[in-house]
């Protein structure tokens, strides 16, 4: 989407944070939560349509009765006459039925009508390029990994898809393992770099995965996230002079598998773990 509309983006540094009067999130809530602002960061304004707990921001708009915070976005646009061009309608419409998974997921009214005001104004081919492009062959083999690797207890299911240079392939594996009879919660971890990134979803109303996560991995990475969606990144430190691949997978993949569980069979994380 970036590149097919043009936007332009900077590298996010906390010096640039800092020359900013005013600070935003957008579709998340807490500094220092699955991203790499700093958990004292001062926050002006959260708009999300995630249950937000704890926020301590200026302005909180939280929708949790709202299926994607586009639509919440959508909604400032119509009432504040902000100019609509095509490029910003067809982010809106595609922020929309992404987040849906094309109005299939958690949708509501609200995302119908957010739809009807932005199609006239939206190129709607882009969305549909976009929609068609979701998988490039990297993510494909990435998704395939997933499938193959997949560990299930209950109603949780563990995979890995190894290394990969394709970060957003995580989530959209956990999106389609959701899928299979039987599974509430899904999570999918893999190598990206320099760290072990993973990405978690759940329809099981008594988990919140953020907090499960966060509570496990907060003393060696980054995690967090909302009730049904979360993320995390652990760094691989001393496992990053590892000579190969297989032995980066090798070493990480039984640990990160047996702790996710842990994590969301609710255990209490041990001291020092």
């Amino acid at each position: 989407m970036v590149n097919l509309l043009d936007v332009p983006l900077t590298t996010f540094t906390d010096a640039r944070l800092e020359a900013y009067e005013l600070t935003a999130f957008v579709d998340h809530s807490t500094p220092g939560q699955n991203n790499r602002v700093s958990d004292t960061a001062p926050i002006d304004v959260v708009v999300d349509h995630h249950s937000v707990d704890d926020v301590s921001a200026t302005y909180v708009d939280s929708r949790p009765a709202v299926g994607a915070t586009a639509t919440i976005l959508t909604e400032y646009v119509d009432e504040f006459d902000v100019p609509l061009d095509d490029r910003l309608a067809t982010a809106l419409l595609f922020g929309i039925r992404r987040e849906t998974l094309e109005f299939m997921r958690g949708v509501t009214p609200s995302e119908y009508a957010a739809a009807q005001f932005l199609q006239p104004h939206a190129d709607v081919g882009t969305p549909r390029r976009l929609s068609d492009s979701t998988f490039t062959p990297s993510t494909l083999d990435a998704i395939g990994r997933a499938v193959a690797r997949r560990t299930v207890r209950g109603a949780c299911l563990v995979s890995t898809v190894g290394c990969t240079s394709e970060r957003d392939a995580l989530p959209q594996a956990a999106d389609h393992l959701l899928d299979p009879e039987g599974v509430d919660t899904a999570i999918v971890f893999g190598i990206a770099g320099d760290a072990i990134q993973f990405s978690a979803r759940t329809r099981d109303p008594s988990v919140h995965v953020g907090r499960r996560l966060g509570g496990w991995f907060d003393d060696v990475g980054n995690a967090g996230g909302h009730g049904h969606m979360a993320g995390g990144r652990i760094p691989l430190g001393l496992f990053a002079s590892l000579d190969t691949a297989e032995e980066l997978i090798g070493l990480t993949e039984a640990i990160v598998t047996e702790r996710l569980f842990e994590a969301m069979n609710g255990a209490i994380p041990p001291r020092g773990a």
